[in-house]
């Protein structure tokens, strides 16, 4: 198997570089920091786009800079041209595609954003993998792919075909597409569907974030649903931990994998699909009481109706995940929470 060879692996570290799309975001900053710390050479590539606020971006950027082993690159992923001139100039060993246009909800109100980027911009790594006959493509789809599938735990087996929002329909396009370089061109290919994903360095738009900032500023906490929603809270320490050691483990085809009754997670081609979360489900009400206690402070809830595009639970089977790596997501919600809410004092006091 391509990559394999530990002392291949050692070799490629040295002298070739990893691709991180996305790396000035949530997960990217994480993963390029711990595979810098693993002795890899790391291209990181972001846009620094507006979704949210760029200096977030740019702080995370400034952490991983003192490290000569980073090379930052603005770019881009929808930019045909500059990612092909990119793959072209340092013919990346491996490539962790987490760049994207995220949120469920902003989806609905810019859906072009999403076709750009995830889309357009999926296309272009997929190309500039198939140009330098890349070892191994990770790239990050979504726990929104299961969309109206109410059987829970979602497991990989099950069938994704109906998805509730735009972002999760061009996540499960995003594997589609990955299985068709595969099979046409030998690309191995590794999605990783992450849920609800959190800790340090997270980004603003997501629960944790929204709920800490309202509580210690004394302004309503805003749950859909009443907060009836469960979500499957996933630490990022976790998820890179999961993400590390599936990076030097390039997919293969699946033994006796059948056309006749096919694995929706696996293929003849060197394809495959892994969940990346907690296994354990909380409600948003639930998790407010856990925010509450890390910071010390009431919250004022503010009920709300059901928003377009969201489900009410989340929960994540990793079993084939934790057969795979042997390692299963397991940081429990309060020693999470508390790690973020000690990191967002920090963050904020410092500014």
């Amino acid at each position: 198997m391509l990559g394999s060879d530990p002392t291949w692996l050692d070799r490629t570290k040295m002298r070739i570089p990893i691709l991180v799309t996305g790396a000035a975001g949530f997960i990217g900053f994480h993963a390029t920091s711990r595979l810098l710390a693993d002795g890899w050479l790391v291209i990181g590539v972001d846009s620094l786009n507006s979704y949210y606020d760029p200096e977030l971006k740019k702080a995370r950027l400034t952490e991983l800079s003192d490290n000569s082993n980073f090379q930052f690159e603005q770019q881009d992923i929808a930019d045909k041209r500059g990612i092909s001139d990119l793959f072209a100039k340092y013919r990346f060993s491996h490539v962790l595609h987490l760049a994207a246009q995220a949120g469920v909800r902003y989806s609905i109100v810019n859906p072009d954003a999403y076709v750009d980027s995830n889309l357009s911009g999926f296309l272009n790594v997929l190309e500039g993998c198939r140009q330098i006959e890349c070892r191994h493509l990770v790239y990050a789809s979504s726990s929104s792919v299961y969309g109206a599938n109410s059987r829970l735990p979602w497991r990989t087996s099950d069938i994704a075909d109906h998805p509730l929002s735009l972002y999760g329909a061009t996540k499960r396009a995003n594997e589609l597409m990955a299985h068709a370089y595969a099979h046409l061109f030998g690309i191995p290919a590794t999605g990783l569907r992450f849920f609800t994903v959190y800790g340090p360095w997270g980004r603003p738009d997501m629960a944790i974030w929204l709920f800490t900032d309202a509580i210690m500023h004394s302004k309503s906490v805003r749950l859909f649903n009443n907060g009836r929603m469960r979500r499957d809270f996933t630490y990022i320490d976790d998820v890179i931990e999961a993400l590390v050691r599936l990076i030097v483990q390039p997919a293969a085809p699946a033994p006796g994998w059948s056309s006749d009754a096919p694995d929706p997670a696996s293929s003849n081609a060197p394809w495959r699909i892994y969940n990346i979360g907690n296994s354990r489900p909380i409600e948003l009400i639930d998790l407010v009481g856990v925010i509450e206690q890390a910071v010390g402070q009431s919250a004022v809830r503010e009920l709300l109706p059901m928003q377009p595009g969201d489900v009410l639970e989340t929960c994540a089977d990793c079993t084939e995940l934790e057969r795979a790596v042997g390692f299963k997501p397991k940081t429990s919600i309060e020693e999470g929470v508390r790690s973020f809410v000690e990191w967002f004092r920090d963050f904020n006091n410092a500014r």
